[in-house]
């Protein structure tokens, strides 16, 4: 049996049992990102309710800051209460009361795995897993012999899946 074979065999083997171990990984990466396509909507959400006690006299981006809302704007005052998207704030002692829209606990969870930075213990998942699905792509191409049919029709279908990206990318 020649080299070319041994590495044949190798990678088939190596893309079988890692695909086998990933299988679950990536279940919930694809349901996790399917979710998060809908982040900007109320899709699965509920609200709940918050009442803080603040510094009183915040500035908008400060307040903004402590209730973890960027795009934080004052609609309208009324005296010594500012009234913003959802809730309000109390200049003189502080107290605000707003509401959130939030994942349900396990869904919230399942899609903090596409958002893990280098702070996050989740960080080195996505590096191993981002690894693995490049491995996948190199290695899908010993799953059959270069001279069959297959496998060149396999390579249309990848340069198909490389223009569709840039073709979606840039339009």
């Amino acid at each position: 049996m020649s080299s070319k074979a041994t590495v044949h065999n190798t990678m088939r083997m190596y893309h079988r049992y890692l695909g086998f171990f990933l299988a679950g990984i990536m279940a919930m990466y694809a349901v996790s990102g399917i979710i998060l396509i809908f982040r900007d909507t109320d899709f699965l959400k509920s609200e709940k309710r918050i009442s803080r006690q603040l510094k009183p006299g915040l500035t908008t981006p400060e307040l903004g800051k402590e209730i973890r809302n960027r795009d934080l704007k004052i609609d309208s005052a009324s005296g010594d209460r500012q009234f913003f998207k959802n809730g309000n704030y109390d200049v003189k002692t502080g107290a605000v009361n707003y509401t959130v829209k939030k994942l349900p606990p396990m869904i919230e969870k399942l899609t903090h795995l596409h958002k893990a930075n280098t702070k996050d213990p989740l960080y080195y998942l996505n590096i191993f897993f981002g690894v693995s699905l490049l491995f996948f792509v190199i290695s899908s191409f010993w799953m059959f012999m270069p001279k069959t049919g297959i496998f060149k029709k396999g390579l249309y279908f990848t340069l198909a899946g490389i223009m569709l990206t840039i073709l979606m990318l840039f339009f």
